[in-house]
């Protein structure tokens, strides 16, 4: 919700015409709908299936506009944006992942599915990281991460994790997302899995967090030669794996 009134706020701020919405009910545009009838005048409302369409003008919607929010795990803060993952506080699983990366972290590594940067600028405290490759598909959050680390060494990419290609690096970090939705999708996380196979080295190495549910033990076994769990507490997985199976293929 936070991230769909940003959005509106950013759209009625460059505008003196109508707003046009068009939102799933699962999504909450219910929600929004009853409190753009207090900002502005809406007209009729078209409903389809689980969807709602509907024309907004002259909505005060200024409260909205986006602001930085800013969250700290005790030694550093951190700038997040409306609507990304984990943006209230640091995700569990991802600090869980920091504690077993290698202190002396070296060469070149991918952030895959980077959110607002908090495995990369922690990664970047090793001396031996010549470059990491921040990679996320939410612009908002990728900004925040670009607040957050000043390094030379940090390159942004606002990408498809899955379609994202580079020559091969010595190590992939990553947290994937598995909902599509409100669906949890545990083949988002496995399609993470092969592309972080298909961007590593001969002798690259993944270093995934994730939930103790989802079914990922197959794909990382196919995808690579040598895989083992680091942790498993606190409904999380961490994963250490090496030698990519296959190097450029998806």
């Amino acid at each position: 919700k936070a991230e769909a009134r940003s959005l509106i706020a950013e759209a009625a701020a460059v505008t003196e015409g109508p707003l046009i919405i068009d939102g799933q009910k699962t999504d909450g545009v219910e929600s929004i709908l009853k409190e753009l009838r207090k900002r502005g005048t809406v007209g009729p409302v078209v409903v389809k299936a689980h969807g709602k369409l509907f024309q907004v003008t002259g909505a005060d919607c200024e409260s909205w506009a986006p602001k930085p929010l800013v969250i700290s795990d005790g030694a550093k803060s951190y700038q997040t944006a409306p609507g990304a993952f984990s943006a209230d506080s640091v995700d569990p699983g991802s600090a869980a992942l920091v504690r077993h990366l290698p202190p002396d972290f070296k060469g070149r590594i991918i952030d895959l599915g980077a959110g607002w940067g908090y495995l990369s600028r922690n990664i970047l405290a090793s001396p031996g990281v010549m470059q990491i490759d921040l990679v996320e598909a939410n612009h908002a959050a990728l900004e925040a991460a670009k607040a957050n680390i000043d390094d030379q060494r940090a390159r942004f990419h606002w990408a498809d994790a899955l379609a994202f290609s580079a020559d091969p690096v010595d190590h992939v970090v990553t947290n994937p997302p598995f909902h599509t939705g409100r669906t949890t999708d545990p083949n988002l996380g496995q399609g993470f899995i092969k592309a972080a196979a298909r961007l590593l080295k001969p002798r690259g190495q993944l270093w995934l967090v994730a939930n103790r549910h989802l079914p990922y033990e197959k794909t990382l076994e196919a995808a690579f030669r040598e895989v083992r769990t680091l942790e498993e507490s606190g409904g999380y997985k961490i994963t250490h794996a090496q030698a990519p199976r296959s190097l450029r293929k998806g």
